[in-house]
């Protein structure tokens, strides 16, 4: 069998610092921000004209922070509460070869930039390529979903400390662009970032950790479960002590 080796087109500067807390999938927070950056040898002033007229991009990159070793041809995703399917049945980023596949909206196109909303990506991903979407020839109103068409969402409640929404306020204060920071927190936490493993202890007493942090930009946002469907964001930390 043939190997084959492919350079980056570029690389992305998100609002995700880490994997835990980034989405599972494209769309889930459609307030989450990120920039393509385009390297310069692939000529971007040039490449990416008349991709301003596209609403939507593909974005194939590379899950560069996947620490398996190796490939297992089950696997748990997380909405399916424990069960196990096979591997090429899911988007899971734990495959034979670590690349991922996003849709994301088109907010902007710089000369050597794509700003884009709405995708999964932590900074520091690797592109490989991009290409536009095209809803005549991809769109499939009626396609069958398979085993996550079975799976319902859980509706999560979130409730801020006083504590926290001081913060919040100090960061958006601080730093222009942030006037969708409040509901990109939301959307992320209301997802359930927690590995299967942490839940089911709500209300009393676990064997692991209660109280866990997403970083978005420059913050560390703390939050805990009060119940499955109950969380509380009681902090949240400058990284740079400029809030």
């Amino acid at each position: 069998m043939s190997e084959y080796s492919f350079q980056p087109v570029g690389s992305i500067e998100s609002c995700y610092l880490d994997r835990f807390g980034t989405p599972r999938q494209p769309g889930l927070a459609k307030h989450a921000w990120a920039k393509i950056k385009m390297n310069p040898e692939w000529q971007p002033e040039i490449s990416l004209q008349g991709l301003e007229a596209f609403s939507h991009l593909w974005v194939i990159f590379v899950f560069h922070q996947n620490t398996n070793s190796r490939f297992h041809a089950k696997i748990h995703p997380p909405r399916m509460g424990g069960d196990s399917i096979g591997a090429f049945a899911t988007r899971s980023p734990h495959r034979p070869n670590p690349v991922g596949l996003s849709l994301v909206k088109i907010e902007k196109v710089g000369a050597d930039f794509i700003e884009v909303s709405g995708g999964d990506f932590v900074t520091g991903t690797p592109v490989l390529d991009i290409k536009p979407y095209l809803p005549e020839i991809e769109s499939v109103p009626h396609a069958v979903q398979g085993w996550t068409q079975k799976v319902s969402g859980v509706s999560i409640a979130i409730q801020w400390t006083d504590e926290a929404l001081k913060s919040l306020s100090l960061w958006q204060a601080k730093v222009s662009g942030r006037e969708s920071l409040k509901a990109l927190i939301e959307e992320t936490i209301a997802l359930d970032p927690r590995p299967q493993i942490y839940k089911g202890y709500e209300g009393q007493e676990s064997p692991y950790r209660e109280r866990h942090a997403i970083r978005f930009f420059e913050g560390d946002v703390h939050f805990r479960f009060l119940e499955p469907t109950k969380v509380e964001i009681f902090n949240i930390l400058s990284l740079n002590n400029e809030f």
